[in-house]
């Protein structure tokens, strides 16, 4: 950990080259876009300040004889489809438009910047405490848009020459100005961007740990387990299911969510009904999946039983895992929890306890919800939507969840040194993902994600591997 703390501080220091012309152009075309819209806000409507929520409400009640509560992401569409009224319907998209924060994340890099047009300190080493990850700072590059732009060349060099009104007309701005963001990361000239992430790390550590045999097959040849998965839980032919497939999408999903204990509300997080997938078909789908999966699914209560085992006995228990090759140890010691990985790092969980009845919590509203029932695993730690320090509970699944996050990190950890020892001018991590800046004519992407899928010693027989693409300027690769 120290050796990796040191390389992250020397890709600190180095920080990541920006291209602060764009920056600034995205701004401004920005401000003058919405200066356009209040603009005819103002016209339709008469209001002041039309993006004044209680101005609006006002207008909207007189405009269509309706009450409106409020003007939220979830009411506004319903009141879209309620009126067919065009002007309220203008009104109302161009609020929504007004709405969109594109630019936040180039005014943070506005501010970050330095004199040599490099910002650093975008990543902290260990920020997510949890699993050790690394966590997005100051711009955040772990939560950026994604860009599926078919010419994302031509939308950026418009937006580069001032080109704002053609912009619009090809390709629509707020939008098109969210997906460029990536790209105002750039290499130096004679340089390129090498970017390169493990393919499926967490689906390929749950099937190592569980030691699922289908699964490891899978990734240990073609990798398409979105395909795989659908054929296994609908008892389908291998090979059957194709990209094309109605199949697929259930795999997909399935996949996504289920992997952790979820059930039919974690698949509707992920998207199943916008997949298309019925919803009275989503307990069907979360049962296939876990009896296609056993193993997995006893891998979800074997940590939870060496979990509440040693907090209730204050006690170490040792779990082997990945059919013997390698151990969770699990263990109580001064009021934490520890989870000893197969790396030998630790996770830790503060002041943990086996709640003997129902533990209700108090909301802001004055309502009361169970988070925890009797002989649930609970420790102390942050609340993610509140960010107050309470009570959580935890299950096999989460606790699986965990594990798999924390060695998918640990694998990053051992390429990223690998990757160093190399040579490699490292920039940044974004989950399981390495930017590298590099000369041209000097290394290459096919040995960086040789480097990458090379074995681990304290993860015998896990099947690795990484894919990446070559870039003057951070994207995301698109299908």
């Amino acid at each position: 950990e120290w050796a990796l703390w040191q390389l992250d501080q020397q890709m600190m220091t180095h920080g990541v080259l920006s291209n602060r012309k764009l920056i600034n152009r995205a701004i401004q075309c920005d401000e003058l876009h919405k200066a356009k819209l209040m603009a005819e806000a103002v016209q339709l409507t008469g209001l002041d300040n039309p993006n004044s929520r209680d101005q609006l409400i006002e207008w909207l009640e007189a405009a269509t004889g309706e009450e409106v509560e409020d003007l939220t992401k979830k009411t506004v569409p319903k009141i879209l489809a309620a009126t067919d009224d065009e002007t309220v319907q203008r009104v109302l998209r161009l609020r929504q438009e007004l709405a969109k924060t594109s630019v936040t994340k180039y005014q943070a890099m506005a501010r970050a910047v330095c004199n040599d047009d490099r910002i650093r300190g975008l990543t902290q080493f260990y920020g997510a405490n949890r699993t050790g990850r690394w966590a997005g700072r100051l711009v955040q590059v772990q939560n950026l848009p994604a860009n599926k732009l078919q010419d994302l060349d031509l939308a950026r060099e418009l937006v580069l020459d001032g080109q704002f009104e053609t912009l619009e007309m090809l390709f629509g701005t707020s939008d098109t100005l969210s997906q460029l963001i990536r790209t105002a990361f750039i290499a130096p000239p004679n340089h390129r961007l090498i970017v390169v992430d493990f393919s499926a790390i967490e689906a390929r550590v749950v099937a190592w740990l569980a030691w699922c045999t289908w699964r490891l097959e899978v990734f240990k040849t073609h990798g398409k387990i979105y395909e795989a998965s659908a054929e296994q839980m609908f008892k389908l032919p291998p090979g059957s299911v194709t990209r094309k497939s109605p199949f697929r999408q259930r795999g997909k999903v399935a996949e996504l969510a289920l992997g952790y204990q979820g059930g039919a509300n974690a698949l509707k997080t992920m998207g199943a009904l916008e997949m298309g997938v019925p919803e009275d078909e989503l307990e069907g789908i979360k049962n296939a999946w876990r009896q296609a999966n056993p193993e997995v699914v006893d891998l979800w209560y074997a940590c939870e039983r060496a979990a509440k085992g040693a907090v209730a006995n204050k006690s170490t228990t040792a779990l082997w895992v990945a059919a013997g090759r390698a151990r969770l140890v699990f263990s109580y010691e001064s009021g934490f929890l520890f989870i000893t990985l197969p790396s030998g790092r630790r996770l830790a969980y503060v002041k943990p306890r086996i709640e003997v009845e129902d533990l209700v919590r108090e909301m802001p509203d004055g309502g009361r919800y169970v988070v925890a029932s009797a002989g649930s695993l609970t420790y102390e730690g942050n609340d993610q939507k509140t960010k107050q320090w309470v009570r959580l509970s935890s299950y096999g699944g989460k606790l699986v969840e965990n594990i798999t996050q924390a060695i998918a990190r640990d694998c990053l950890g051992e390429a990223m040194t690998r990757i160093a020892a190399a040579g490699y001018q490292q920039l940044m991590t974004i989950h399981d993902e390495i930017v590298i800046e590099a000369q041209h004519g000097v290394g290459s992407l096919a040995d960086v994600e040789a480097l990458m899928g090379q074995p681990i010693g304290w993860a015998p027989d896990l099947p690795l591997r990484a894919d990446g693409f070559e870039t003057d300027y951070y994207q995301k690769e698109t299908d």
